[in-house]
């Protein structure tokens, strides 16, 4: 088991760090907005896309979210991910920036099957009775 919340952490920090923290801190600059609008987005999508991403992290990382708020969570970045990956195959052709959503997906799925893993366990846990 410990193992396996090794994984999940690791995998859940890589999600939070690539995908959370990293828009955070560059959603307003030149590069960001150049981006959005090379896809054909509204500027106003930066913005909202930007908060649901730190939301989404927020939830994935903090312990005390469980159940279906963070099913949402992960939800929510497989919808950001296959959509990231349509988006630029759309506009730029399958390449480098197709591939890396479908490498972020691949590492959220990770997550998500060590979530399931250690809830799993946590249920099947009997909680001893001391007297």
């Amino acid at each position: 088991m410990k193992k396996i919340k090794t994984i999940y952490w690791i995998t859940t920090g890589l999600i939070v760090a690539f995908d959370g923290l990293i828009p955070a801190l560059t959603f307003n600059t030149p590069l960001a907005r150049a981006g959005i609008s090379d896809l054909g987005y509204p500027d106003y999508f930066r913005i909202l896309l930007t908060f649901f991403k730190v939301t989404g992290a927020l939830v994935l990382i903090l312990p005390f979210f469980k159940g279906r708020i963070k099913e949402w969570a992960y939800a929510g970045f497989t919808f950001n991910f296959v959509s990231a990956m349509i988006s630029h195959t759309v506009v730029d052709g399958f390449g480098g920036q197709s591939i890396l959503p479908i490498v972020a997906l691949a590492i959220l799925a990770v997550s998500y099957i060590c979530y399931q893993q250690i809830q799993k366990e946590e249920v099947h846990v009997i909680p001893s009775v001391s007297r």
